[in-house]
């Protein structure tokens, strides 16, 4: 079996090198058959990398562990699902999977446009190909799935890390990676519209879908791995700014500049050279991001580890990315040229160019900002963290910027808004925003930054449902429907814009999860059997401490009853547990109580089974729920928008395939945790609980240097040397040490600022922190620069008007506003 699966990869290279050579041979010699030829072969690729990854699966199934990889990621006491999911759980596996799910999308994006843009899919398949071929090069030459073992074969597999073995982390990487590999498909497009000279718009309806699809799953895994640290790391949080998650967020930034400038130069014909640039930089963050979590350059807790000669390949594998496809651009110049002007900063045109210019920022303030530990290292030999903190100073003012957008953006006329118009729209978004601004004002929220988002995620509702009843007033008007049928009516004719208002929604329902953080709170007790604490209306009582086993693992189990104001609410049940050949890779378990008013979240930090003492992490999530439910509705609004024309008066009779997806994808989401693997530390660790608020707040600025659990701060990281180094920082906290005695003591103790979570601002480090500055500020000069140069182009004069021309001139102008109303109204649909 594994003689096959190496064959398969050989004989795919080969074949994706045919398909390539093919298709660009009949596109230039104009050989149709040559052209379907290379897409054959392309197809027979897809069926090759099929016949791979089933060798794979079957050798995880039946625990072949003659193959290096499988005996790595696998044992015989991993459940079926882990066994699977073990097939991209290594950094070779992974390469593979890649290779098979851009295999699979190729070839149905081929199959699906091959008619419609017979031009184009000879340089699609070309591009793809190109792709599928150095990922098979990297396998063939440097991370075969297939090696196996020159002497004795193992008798039984390590099996996959434990962390790994969670229900969300079985399916977030293929979420991710699904998302990564649709983004190929529109860059494929792109460039072939760019080696052809179609530049109309009539390619950007395959890269359109296409993005909105990877967008989907990219927005998917990013929630997935969100959901996954939540209920997994057991640090109370969902987003600690990992580097491998950031590798995921990248190209979700610039893909939603793409879906929103898209429909700028749909409408009026701008934008031409910003959107190819966008589908390209996107495509190339997907393979950076890539690059990030397998070559080492970053520290994470489920990076794959240092590889200096991947990373050269990757490195020039960019390299020919960047110079191809910017060197065609260049060359398309003169075809990419903007049939419009901005005819008004008050438009929605402008609102689209100042939200592009955001999220770009943010793309590249996060990769400066994640890459920055790799620089400090190169130039001063140095590796310091970037934390939370510096994350979070940036972002949350850019959320709330984008949050303003995104009520902004609809209220707007495209090419110009009348005052009043303005006056008119703003009216009831206004209303709603300051109506909540006073009440969380009088309930003492503070205005920063929980407050203002309230205020604004009301302002962006009110937007949204006025949107939702202005249309169908209208169309109920014309239609003489009742209200409801009118509604579905507008829907139905106007997808793509409805659904995306869902989308809005759904954001909006995250943030108000994002929000609800300001009100979280934390405790830490130790507590001896029937001892008890409160925190907030939940009183906590420690009932006993059991320790069980089965073949896979040890668990060590707190069991607590939990009082809500004074009434018994049941148990709950927070652990610790350890696999099997993974005893150093102590894995958490929370107890959970969900609830949309807020969660109540139980960790068991530490424990005495002699003494039956435990010590536990008590915090109180509000609103967190709404994150998840955010996600559901997205989803919902993204698959509206993808229906076809012809899916929606299927919809009438039946529930359409987008809603089933939802519910599915709401079901993992929200799945009870007993479906679910959960993990524990070990019995030695003594439970640490900080006595004062500057304990528990250098618990989250000092980093574990355990050096193997991807650089976790002390507050979250579970392994024994967070344990020493909680205990240790306890005792200098004891002995009077300010903050920053603390933090010399720990830069003196290791050499460096290395141990701290983000640099001082201080000498190169402030590079770090002026960087964001210099960047938004060059940015926004540049934009505005060009924003007015374009504003102020000269347009022609008009003919001064001449005897008895007065009368067929208005006729003209008449004429000319109903066919730009018509083109309007043609625009809105799909």
């Amino acid at each position: 079996m594994p003689t096959l699966g190496t064959f398969s990869l050989l004989a795919t290279f080969v074949v994706a090198a045919y398909a390539l050579a093919a298709s660009v041979a009949g596109a230039r010699l104009r050989s149709w058959r040559l052209v379907e030829s290379g897409v054959g072969a392309f197809y027979l690729v897809a069926a090759l990398m099929t016949v791979a990854s089933g060798v794979m699966v079957h050798a995880f199934v039946t625990g072949n562990y003659a193959i290096k990889y499988v005996q790595h990621y696998s044992d015989s006491a991993q459940p079926l699902a882990y066994k699977v999911a073990s097939y991209w759980g290594g950094l070779d596996g992974s390469i593979m999977f890649w290779v098979f799910l851009l295999s699979v999308f190729g070839s149905v994006a081929v199959a699906i446009n091959r008619e419609r843009y017979r031009e184009l899919i000879p340089w699609v398949v070309a591009v793809i190909a190109g792709v599928e071929m150095f990922f098979i090069f990297l396998m063939v030459v440097h991370n075969n799935p297939f090696e196996t073992f020159l002497t004795k074969v193992p008798a039984d597999g390590r099996g996959l890390t434990p962390l790994l073995q969670n229900f969300y982390m079985a399916i977030h990487p293929p979420s991710l990676y699904t998302g990564f590999v649709a983004m190929t498909i529109p860059y494929a497009f792109g460039i072939a519209a760019l080696v052809t000279g179609n530049l109309d718009d009539a390619w950007l309806r395959a890269v359109r879908r296409w993005t909105m699809v990877g967008w989907l799953f990219l927005t998917f895994g990013l929630t997935l791995g969100m959901l996954w640290a939540y209920e997994e790391l057991g640090w109370g949080g969902f987003w600690e700014w990992d580097p491998v998650e950031n590798a995921g967020l990248l190209p979700w930034f610039t893909a939603t500049a793409f879906l929103h400038s898209v429909m700028v130069q749909e409408r009026r014909g701008m934008l031409r050279v910003w959107n190819v640039t966008l589908v390209i930089v996107t495509f190339f963050l997907t393979i950076f991001g890539t690059f990030m979590t397998r070559s080492g350059v970053v520290q994470s807790v489920h990076a794959f580890g240092e590889d200096r000669w991947l990373a050269s390949l990757f490195t020039g594998f960019m390299i020919v990315i960047l110079t191809l496809s910017f060197g065609l651009v260049i060359y398309r110049l003169p075809l990419l040229r903007s049939r419009h002007e901005l005819d008004s900063w008050a438009s929605r045109e402008a609102a689209f160019l100042a939200n592009n210019w955001i999220l770009l920022f943010s793309a590249f303030f996060i990769l400066f900002a994640t890459m920055f530990p790799t620089l400090s290292e190169a130039v001063r030999g140095e590796r310091l963290t970037v934390g939370p903190t510096f994350y979070n100073k940036w972002m949350q003012p850019i959320g709330l910027v984008l949050l303003v957008l995104t009520g902004i953006a609809p209220l707007l006329a495209w090419r110009k808004s009348t005052i009043s118009h303005l006056v008119t729209q703003f009216v009831w978004p206004v209303v709603a925003g300051v109506a909540v601004g006073a009440a969380v004002a009088a309930f003492d929220v503070p205005l920063w930054a929980s407050g203002l988002c309230f205020a604004l995620c009301a302002f962006v509702t009110g937007t949204i449902v006025q949107e939702f009843i202005r249309g169908a007033q209208v169309r109920r008007g014309a239609t003489g429907t009742d209200i409801f049928t009118a509604l579905v009516g507008l829907v139905a004719r106007s997808r793509r814009r409805y659904g995306g208002y869902i989308v809005h929604l759904g954001i909006v329902l995250m943030f108000l999860g994002f929000a609800g953080q300001e009100f979280k709170r934390e405790e830490t007790v130790l507590l001896q059997p029937g001892q008890q604490t409160t925190v907030g209306r939940f009183t906590i009582r420690h009932d006993a401490l059991t320790v069980t086993s089965d073949e896979q693992k040890q668990m060590i189990t707190g069991v607590v009853s939990v009082f809500d104001k004074g009434k018994p609410s049941g148990t709950m049940e927070p652990a610790k547990w350890f696999y099997n050949k993974h005893e150093q890779e102590p894995t958490t378990e929370v107890a959970i109580r969900r609830a949309f008013s807020g969660d109540l979240y139980l960790v068991l930090a530490g424990y005495n089974p002699e003494k039956q003492t435990a010590s536990y992490g008590i915090t109180i999530n509000p609103l967190v729920d709404w994150i998840w439910l955010g996600f559901g509705v997205l989803a919902f609004g993204t698959g509206l928008a993808l229906l076809p024309e012809r899916a929606f008066a299927f919809a009438a009779a039946k529930l359409p395939a987008g809603a089933v997806t939802t519910g599915l994808m709401l079901l993992l989401l929200l799945m009870p945790a007993a479906a679910r693997a959960q993990h524990v530390e070990s019995p030695q660790n003594v439970p640490v609980v900080p006595k004062t608020q500057l304990e528990r707040e250098l618990q989250h600025e000092i980093i574990c240097m355990c050096g193997t659990c991807g650089r976790q701060r002390l507050s979250d990281c579970q392994c024994s040397k967070a344990a020493e180094m909680r205990t240790e920082l306890a005792g200098l906290v004891a002995r009077g040490l300010s903050r920053d005695g603390v933090y010399a003591y720990y830069i003196a103790q290791y050499g460096s600022q290395e141990p701290l979570a983000s640099p001082i601002d201080k000498g190169f480090n402030r590079l770090a922190w002026m960087f964001p500055y210099v960047m938004g500020a060059s940015g926004a000069f540049f934009v505005a620069l060009a924003a007015v140069r374009w504003s102020r182009r000269e347009r022609p004069a008009p003919e001064p008007p001449s005897p008895g021309r007065n009368a067929r001139a208005d006729k003209e102008k008449e004429d000319a506003a109903l066919s730009a109303r018509l083109d309007d109204e043609l625009r809105d649909l799909d």
